[in-house]
């Protein structure tokens, strides 16, 4: 159920960049019962990590903070519509529902004019589409090599495990 005083809060978040060197606006925290579990906001440029996103730093605290990679039963609330990858690390850690302040219409026509120098450009209809496409039917060139090799060491992970 929507709570706008999360919505605040990962708007709160965003607002830390407008005063932090080597952040960019966008922020986002998760909620387990009620309660904040994990903060974020992009440090991309600051940390010299692309993935650095506001959703992940918050996923990334959340787990953390409850010792667990599963955070079924979490909501996501965030600044600005996510990324493909973003969206992908909700799925893998098991966020049951997002919640996202700005579209990325909206936040495409508020950095408008920013020349690429000054933000760290992301072409997100070209993620989402590359994100989405089997290895080797996108842009990125890919190669498989010495897989016999990797699957006998999942093989022997995996047997551990049983």
């Amino acid at each position: 159920m929507y709570q706008e005083e999360f919505m605040k809060r990962a708007l709160a978040l965003s607002t830390q960049a407008l005063h932090t060197p080597g952040t960019e606006p966008f922020g986002a925290v998760v909620v387990k019962d009620g309660a904040v579990v994990g903060e974020g906001f992009n440090h991309s440029v600051a940390h010299f990590d692309p993935t650095s996103h506001g959703e992940i730093e918050a996923i990334r605290d959340a787990c953390r903070n409850l010792r667990t990679v599963n955070l079924a039963g979490c909501d996501l609330y965030t600044s600005c519509e996510p990324c493909a990858l973003c969206t992908a690390a909700m799925h893998i850690a098991g966020i049951r529902k997002l919640y996202y302040a700005a579209s990325l219409a909206q936040s495409g026509q508020a950095f408008e004019g920013v020349p690429v120098a000054a933000r760290h450009p992301i072409d997100v209809e070209a993620l989402r589409a590359e994100a989405g496409a089997p290895l080797g039917q996108g842009a990125l060139p890919t190669e498989q090599r010495l897989a016999g090799e990797a699957v006998e060491i999942l093989k022997a992970w995996a047997a551990t495990r049983r």
